[in-house]
């Protein structure tokens, strides 16, 4: 299972994203290995308001209705960050004055710990940082 980050989703889905070919190779390599994708509700969130507010309307909510799909056919988890989730998360946060993450990163660092994820669909160098491996 690979987790997926918003900086993928947004790059998969706008042609001027600077990281677009990229995404879209790996996007294809992962489905053509059936690879299931976990995120959570903080990076749809995320995604969402980025789409919206630096593309268009009717990006995001294409990109709602691929998430949609993707959780219908099994291709895709989301996990909601729940209060346990919520709180490591801050801890997270506390520990990491110096890095320029997010909380919605700290969230998704927890997610992937807990759920044994070692590698993520992403262009966020924190990932690494965290020790998981960014898919190629």
């Amino acid at each position: 299972m690979i987790f997926v980050d918003t900086g993928a989703w947004i790059a998969i889905l706008n042609r001027r994203d600077q990281h677009y070919q990229e995404a879209v190779a790996i996007y294809n390599r992962l489905q053509q290995r059936q690879t299931r994708l976990l995120t959570t509700d903080y990076v749809i969130d995320e995604t969402i308001t980025r789409l919206r507010y630096d593309t268009n309307h009717s990006l995001a909510v294409m990109f709602f209705d691929r998430v949609e799909l993707f959780i219908e056919t099994g291709v895709l988890t989301v996990v909601e960050i729940d209060r346990d989730v919520f709180e490591k998360a801050i801890a997270l946060f506390r520990q990491y004055d110096s890095a320029r993450l997010s909380f919605t990163d700290c969230t998704s660092f927890v997610v992937c710990r807990e759920n044994d994820i070692r590698e993520a669909f992403a262009f966020d160098q924190h990932f690494s940082m965290m020790g998981i491996n960014l898919c190629q």
